[in-house]
């Protein structure tokens, strides 16, 4: 079992949303640590999370609450995740968010939860909150209402003895939220943690700092030097490579750890095929300002592409991707004799690629658990994008945050959907890209819209051009907003600049059609693939 020595212990249940948890609390001010049940079960009687609690030297030493994530197995199931319920006896608060609700009612009352008549909740949700600690400075706001997310496929239909309903949906009927002051356990069914729920962070940070009496234990500005010391640490007297994408985290890690790593680190840009237009040379003005120096890779372009091409599929395309991708990283690890490899890698990589405690496989991303033979570090694992965005902001790397979006890994290869990709198919969607970026800059809006998508859809329509029959494919327009990626809603352009993204990517002669996709993730992924 992992050492406690923090305030917050977040028992990871299999929420998409655990990640953001923490994310939610560090942005509070104050750390957490996510652990899985079976770490905990590790010591049946709970004896670490004792030892944990008594006080010790430092900030956060000393255990103070537990949250239980949500999670998409059901309480009655005999695969749920066990959960010891000692935690109940240890006399410290606990919050349970979705799963954890529903289990802290089951433990309490096995007849307490049962399936969602109509399946799965899943959606905004306009909860009633009722006078609770947890709803402090909030309940008295909208008239005591606040649109939240829900996402859950089973419900806690009546609350355990001792227990009180804080909060409700759909006139009353749905319990949203309980808690046993007697027990100091609090629970709610939507999920708190995401953006979705506009609560403005003040349910987690009543639960910190009323209710468990937190301290504020993380600070930012510590932030880059824990970083550089904790990879020092790590690599040694190793080399390690990084390859630098041009977008922002793999280009503010290459920032932050350049100066402290000196000749032990070895920096590089591949050329994979599936760039934006013009994107290399950009990539490498982009590091140099940073302090970066870049060797350019760019003779695995053709195999790139004739890898990637052999398939439609979107997790086949991306796993042909991976092993050239991982193919170039062996052949300039062996010229430099690196020992490690850095990766700029996200919470968000990690979560979707089924790497971040109990969450599902969503997507392979190409540069997640790659078994290269080389020591892995990842430095930015715990962090999200607007985060990052943060730190580039102190290396002055402005073009970073105000010219460029995200931009995946495997670039324009995700973009092409349904039929094989061609250098063809990649030079229209790189030329569509290119011109949706200057119309969106040119109506003063592209700074406002966190990532668009320009996507080719492999499915003929019949379209008039000159007066003749063309049958030809269709473009697909995707703007959206969000803070982490982990949700995001569409970012709506008005009509004119619509019409004039249409009247500029039909010119070209195999586009009939265009189309504007503004779906929130979930159910959609930020990318088509």
């Amino acid at each position: 079992m992992q050492e406690i020595n923090t305030q917050i212990l977040i028992i990871d249940l299999g929420s998409q949303y655990t990640e953001i948890i923490r994310r939610s609390l560090r942005y509070l001010g104050f750390r957490s640590t996510i652990i899985s049940p079976e770490e905990l079960l590790e010591a049946p009687d709970v004896g670490r999370l004792e030892a944990s609690r008594r006080p010790t030297s430092g900030a956060g030493a000393n255990l103070k609450s537990i949250i239980l994530s949500g999670g998409s197995a059901s309480v009655y199931d005999g695969d749920a995740p066990k959960i010891p319920k000692e935690i109940l006896d240890l006399g410290i608060p606990i919050l349970g968010i979705c799963y954890g609700m529903q289990w802290l009612a089951y433990v309490n009352n096995p007849d307490s939860v049962h399936k969602v008549k109509e399946g799965k909740s899943y959606g905004p949700v306009e909860v009633t909150l009722s006078k609770s600690k947890l709803f402090e400075n909030l309940s008295e706001k909208n008239n005591g209402k606040i649109n939240a997310w829900s996402s859950h496929g089973d419900s806690v239909k009546k609350v355990p003895a001792d227990f009180s309903i804080i909060a409700t949906s759909k006139d009353g009927v749905v319990i949203e939220g309980m808690e046993c002051q007697a027990k100091n356990i609090y629970a709610v069914q939507f999920h708190p943690e995401v953006e979705q729920t506009e609560d403005e962070n003040i349910i987690l940070n009543n639960f910190a700092s009323k209710i468990c009496n937190c301290i504020l234990d993380y600070d930012k500005k510590n932030i880059i030097e824990e970083i550089r010391t904790n990879t020092k640490k790590i690599l040694g007297n190793g080399t390690a490579i990084i390859g630098v994408s041009g977008g922002v985290d793999s280009t503010t890690l290459a920032a932050i750890l350049a100066p402290a790593l000196g000749e032990q680190l070895k920096a590089f840009v591949i050329d994979t095929g599936g760039m934006r237009k013009d994107e290399v040379e950009r990539v490498r003005e982009i590091a140099k300002k940073a302090g970066v120096n870049l060797e350019v890779i760019d003779r695995y372009k053709n195999k790139f592409v004739e890898s990637v091409g052999k398939s439609i599929d979107a997790e086949e395309k991306r796993a042909h991707f991976r092993a050239v991708y991982g193919e170039v990283f062996q052949e300039v690890a062996k010229s430099y004799g690196a020992t490690h490899m850095i990766q700029g890698t996200l919470a968000t990589d990690l979560i979707e690629s089924g790497g971040a405690g109990k969450s599902a496989l969503i997507k392979t991303h190409h540069n997640v658990d790659l078994k290269l033979g080389l020591k892995e570090i990842i430095p930015l694992s715990d962090f999200f994008k607007f985060e990052v965005r943060e730190l580039a902001r102190e290396f002055g790397l402005e073009e970073l945050l105000t010219n460029r979006q995200p931009f995946p890994g495997p670039g324009l290869y995700l973009r092409i959907v349904g039929v094989k990709v061609t250098e063809e198919l990649l030079e229209i969607v790189r030329e569509a890209d290119y011109e949706v970026t200057q119309i969106l800059k040119k109506h003063n809006v592209y700074k406002d819209i966190s990532q668009t998508i320009v996507a080719l859809l492999g499915v003929n329509t019949v379209g008039v051009k000159g007066d003749g029959r063309v049958y030809g494919y269709s473009l697909v327009v995707r703007t959206v907003e969000t803070i982490d990626f982990m949700t995001v809603k569409g970012f709506y352009l008005e009509k004119v600049i619509c019409e004039e993204i249409t009247s500029a990517l039909v010119k070209h002669p195999k586009i009939v059609r265009v189309f504007f996709d503004w779906t929130t993730k979930p159910p959609a992924t930020t990318e088509f693939e």
